[in-house]
């Protein structure tokens, strides 16, 4: 029996960089709240970015944030994973000196950048909503840095795997959607983040459902007994996943949630 659900956002819910999620996602979530199950947003946008979208419902919820670096819920800080400062300067120092990139830098509740274009900036302020601060060196501003992002506008799968390859022995590294590559401590990935949250809520890896389309993914599909990659995902995705759902444009995910009702 399900009794906690957990998906990916962008690319999965809606189209990467969007900010605006199906209506009628609040009223099924609610609809299963009624029916015991936890339902948990898990993205690798940042906390305010991903509230702003569940705003009606932000108390009925669960936030799994920064690929699992944070997890939120009514205001509670459930789990923050910190990363190593000195990789913290390493990255940095390397995405500086990398063409075409721009380097983020996220606390929990805020998002720092130093270098931009004006297609960047659009994005992080008008599509994402982030709660963001435009600084002249990240490396000097005194904050708990739980993920770093290669940005890169024209896409990254042309670098993912040099990039991967040279820090995997040093830090958690994933592709996070076509242009994102996201770095953060070992400990921090979305299926440890609903593997904490199925232990504090005694739920387990059979009653929970997950659903995703990337590479950040596929520890939280992998932490489900019934995992979903929707049709958009890439194969590596629905590779590991147990079923295959609608596309986000078809609106996949709802199409499953709707069927537990």
């Amino acid at each position: 029996m399900i009794k906690l659900i957990a998906t990916d956002i962008d690319g999965t819910l809606l189209q990467e960089g969007n900010d605006i999620i199906n209506p009628e996602y609040y009223d099924v979530i609610l609809k299963l709240k009624e029916k015991g199950i936890v339902f948990a947003a898990a993205s690798g946008r940042q906390f305010p970015s991903i509230r702003n979208l569940f705003m009606p419902i932000e108390k009925d919820m669960i936030f799994i944030a920064e690929n699992g670096a944070y997890v939120s819920c009514r205001g509670v800080d459930i789990e923050m994973v910190v990363m190593d400062r000195q990789i913290v300067e390493e990255i940095i120092f390397a995405i500086r000196k990398m063409p075409d990139c721009f380097a983020t830098a996220s606390a929990k509740d805020k998002m720092y950048i130093e270098d931009y274009d004006d297609r960047f900036l659009d994005l992080l302020v008008n599509g994402y909503h982030n709660q963001m601060e435009i600084v002249n060196d990240i490396l000097m501003v005194n904050i708990d840095i739980i993920k770093i992002s290669i940005y890169r506008g024209e896409g990254v799968s042309d670098i993912a795997n040099s990039v991967i390859d040279e820090w995997k022995d040093k830090i958690h590294v994933t592709v996070a959607g076509d242009i994102w590559i996201d770095f953060m401590d070992y400990r921090a990935d979305k299926g440890n983040a609903l593997h904490s949250i199925q232990q504090k809520l005694n739920i387990l890896h059979e009653d929970t459902m997950a659903f995703g389309d990337n590479l950040n993914d596929i520890g939280m599909l992998k932490s489900s007994g019934e995992s979903y990659a929707i049709g958009n995902a890439r194969e590596e995705v629905k590779n590991v996943a147990k079923y295959i759902a609608d596309t986000n444009e078809n609106d996949g995910v709802l199409q499953i949630l709707k069927t537990l009702l």
